[in-house]
């Protein structure tokens, strides 16, 4: 939301700079996002001075160019190349000097600087108003009051207004602020809790008035619980023109475009008062009657930006007696708008319901400055108020005459809210007991009314503006705001209470892999579950019948829940390799989500996605590339970090992976890795290696639950290790060997690792040579030479006989 400081100093008269009003808002809750500024005309006209034409003389070279000398209060006058047709001496002209800098139409800047135009140099430039920002007319240049002295800043002439503009970050909460007098109310009572008592002025009705009431247009509120108030008013004979330099300012300066003086102030209304308004023409209301209604489902209706809409039974509609003129409180139609032929109007001022209002805006895919407002329930009681000053304003700027009274249908008034506060449960929450007379102070500031104090408590009336302060919770956290956060006191205690959780909890494991994996230098990510429904056609096992659809999408790239976690992962490798950071290592809790007919499934899982090199460059380490088995390592130290040991591993087929294992504990499938498909890559624009890592999550709580840690106190006698060179088939894998070497000496055999692999040169066709340590150990004694031949002649039989082996 963007706030005027300008427009805010009309509600109250307050002088402090930008910045510092900006951090009492924020203070106050609405927090201020960035501080922009605003020039009615950009640039500010700086550099531009009076001059005096001191004489004007034909150009040698061109017959359609002057050469002037003019005075702007220097040393020595300029000499100015000029071609406007109406420049002439004695003339006193705006004169923008070598280095300033003027904007074009689209804002494009443009310096002026020291040059020949056909052979005679030119020393600056005389301006048109429209380049200077000051209208359109290009005709000529301008020629200012003969009295202006000569040097005078032509940004004292013209009234160039700066001002500076809040951007507010809103909370949906926060309706009531939603406007310039609402954010006013707020600065007013977070001046009064320091001490500055300053008064919040509001514009005057008083002066409205019905000239005739030659033009009344009946309304009926059909559907009252949808519109539970509506107001309306006529006004007939005025002129739609272009609106006057001060509310085009106002408007330009928080984004909205100008667009005539009927409709820039409805505009102007809604962003003063947080009261949405919509101008018909009057001409065009078949009937002469309003209806205020649903209509049937499927009735074709063209908005103001012409495209044609299929209305729901439950929008709320504006009609008259014989079609429909506006999506209420959403969007107006393109047959009932004002135009510049407009010369009598219908003005509505109105209550929606939010609900209905937020779940239209929906369904057609709207977010227009009314709907959200509507949506989050603007005040009730403002709306007959807004109107006036609407009618006023298109009065004072169009001309014309009211000409009705002002039908305003409320059969049953919105009350305000009644709260008891108790003193006890405030100081509670606070931490700190405040003066009771400061909390009496701060409520009236809110314009919440104090009805009676009693030793425990005050009984309050909540203004109905206020739908976020219904519950004496809710009150406490006014108080605290305005009272300021950063001036309650804190004790030098901590007290804290010792959970009493299970060490195999979902958040406790989540916690210790998190750990574990940054430790091993991945970084943590967080992905959107909401997707694309195109990455199901990447993968045969995901089906477009299981997908979890969004009713409202934001968009069609976020329109499914997703069903796998490799997507998301995809798209941050590829936004990151984009933006040249090609080394990526990353993990993710998240979860899938599947539709079977009428159950809807969720799924925890733990994605790891690996690519680039596994360290950055330096030089003294060699760069060595992200690989299978690196992603390998990592699984398996996951697995082992939780006390699972024995997965089995099998080969994975999978259509997302060129290659790729899965590990499992008897039928329970814990984890998939592998190297992603280069056609997967390709729909990501991903032109290199990518590996990645599926963990069912809700499986591994599961087993890690059910496995017991064991541990032994370290031996007091020592290892031995012995190596093997195997010559062996190349189809054999080494899990076969560990296999059978645990089988063959379950007692002393402690370790099996495999150090090497050679291929290639000196060996036969179709074998491999495998290096393996075997890790040797009697817990009680000192083994001997004898026994540690016997387990190694062992273990060399059955790899001979068993794969084939061949001691190298």
């Amino acid at each position: 939301m963007k706030i005027s400081y300008n427009w805010l100093k009309q509600f109250i008269k307050l002088d402090w700079e930008a910045e510092k009003a900006g951090e009492l808002l924020t203070d106050l809750g609405l927090e201020v996002e960035g501080i922009d500024s605003y020039q009615s005309v950009k640039g500010g006209l700086q550099g531009v001075v009076v001059g005096h034409v001191l004489n004007c003389s034909q150009h040698p070279n061109a017959d359609k160019l002057k050469i002037t000398r003019v005075d702007i209060g220097e040393t020595e006058p300029l000499q100015i190349v000029c071609g406007a047709p109406n420049v002439a001496a004695g003339q006193k002209v705006p004169v923008a000097t070598i280095g300033t800098k003027l904007y074009d139409e689209d804002g494009k800047e443009w310096v002026i600087k020291k040059g020949k135009i056909r052979g005679e140099e030119s020393h600056g430039m005389i301006c048109a108003e429209d380049e200077l920002g000051l209208g359109k007319s290009h005709d000529g240049i301008m020629v200012l009051d003969h009295d202006i002295p000569v040097g005078t800043l032509a940004s004292e002439i013209f009234n160039i207004e700066n001002d500076a503009v809040f951007e507010i970050g809103l909370t949906p909460n926060r309706a009531d602020a939603m406007s310039h007098w609402g954010t006013a109310r707020d600065l007013k009572a977070g001046l009064q809790q320091q001490g500055t008592k300053l008064e919040l002025i509001t514009p005057s009705v008083s002066n409205f008035r019905v000239e005739n009431r030659l033009h009344k247009i009946d309304i009926d509120v059909i559907n009252k619980e949808l519109a539970p108030r509506y107001c309306g008013v006529t006004i007939s004979g005025l002129q739609v023109a272009e609106s006057p330099a001060w509310l085009q300012h106002r408007l330009l300066a928080i984004g909205i475009t100008p667009k005539n003086n009927v409709v820039d102030v409805t505009n102007y209304v809604l962003h003063e008062l947080g009261q949405p308004l919509h101008a018909f023409d009057s001409q065009l209301i078949e009937g002469n009657k309003i209806e205020v209604k649903t209509v049937a489902k499927g009735t074709k209706f063209t908005t103001l930006d012409e495209v044609e809409r299929e209305l729901h039974e439950e929008d709320l509609m504006i009609c008259d007696a014989n079609k429909p003129l506006c999506i209420a409180g959403v969007f107006g139609g393109i047959n009932s708008g004002v135009t510049e032929n407009t010369t009598s109007i219908f003005l509505e001022s109105a209550y929606f319901n939010p609900v209905s209002i937020r779940k239209t805006a929906k369904r057609h895919g709207l977010n227009t400055d009314a709907s959200f407002r509507f949506e989050r329930g603007i005040d009730p009681n403002i709306t007959e108020y807004a109107l006036k000053r609407a009618a006023l304003l298109i009065q004072e700027l169009a001309g014309g005459d009211i000409t009705s009274d002002i039908i305003d249908l409320y059969p049953r008034k919105i009350e305000d809210y009644q709260v008891f506060l108790s003193f006890d449960n405030a100081t509670k929450l606070i931490g700190e007991e405040l003066p009771r007379e400061t909390i009496k102070s701060i409520l009236t500031s809110l314009d919440i009314k104090v009805n009676n104090v009693t030793e425990s408590g005050i009984g309050l009336t909540i203004p109905s503006y206020r739908n976020d302060v219904q519950r004496e919770v809710d009150v406490i956290e006014e108080i605290l705001r305005v009272y300021g956060y950063n001036n309650i006191n804190f004790t030098q205690k901590l007290n804290a209470s010792i959970s009493n959780s299970d060490k195999f909890s979902d958040h406790s494991v989540q916690q210790t892999i998190s750990s574990l994996l940054a430790a091993k230098g991945l970084h943590e990510m967080m992905a959107n579950s909401l997707t694309s429904p195109a990455y199901i056609e990447l993968s045969e096992d995901l089906q477009a019948d299981n997908n979890v659809n969004m009713l409202n999408p934001l968009s069609n790239d976020l329109s499914v829940m997703r069903q796998s976690m490799l997507f998301s992962g995809l798209e941050a490798v590829s936004y990151n390799v984009n933006r040249k950071r090609s080394d990526i290592k990353l993990f993710e809790f998240g979860k899938t989500y599947h539709a079977y007919d009428d159950k809807r499934i969720e799924n925890k899982h733990l994605s790891i996605i690996i690519s680039g090199n596994q360290h950055k460059e330096n030089w003294n380490t060699p760069t060595q590339k992200s690989d299978f088995f690196f992603l390998k390592g990592i699984v398996q130290a996951t697995l082992e970090r939780l006390g699972i040991n024995n997965a089995r591993t099998t080969p994975l087929k999978n259509d997302v992976f060129s290659e790729g294992l899965a590990l499992s504990i008897g039928k329970t499938k814990l984890v998939e890795f592998g190297m992603i498909k280069k056609t997967v890559l390709k729909h990501f624009s991903i032109n290199q290696e990518v590996l990645f890592a599926d963990f069912n999550w809700d499986n591994i709580l599961e087993v890690a639950k059910r496995t017991k840690i064991k541990y032994t106190d370290i031996p007091k006698f020592p290892e031995v290790r012995r190596d093997f060179a195997l010559l062996l088939d190349n189809k054999v894998t080494f899990a076969e060997i560990h296999t059978i070497a645990k089988q063959t000496e379950k007692q002393l055999l402690k370790d099996i690792n495999l150090f090497d692999v050679y291929e290639g040169k000196n060996l036969p066709e179709g074998k491999k040579s495998y290096a393996v340590s075997f890790i040797i150990q009697d817990e009680k004694k000192t083994l001997t030479d004898k026994q540690i031949d016997k387990v190694m002649n062992k273990l060399l039989h059955n790899f001979e006989n068993k794969l084939g082996a061949e001691l190298r």
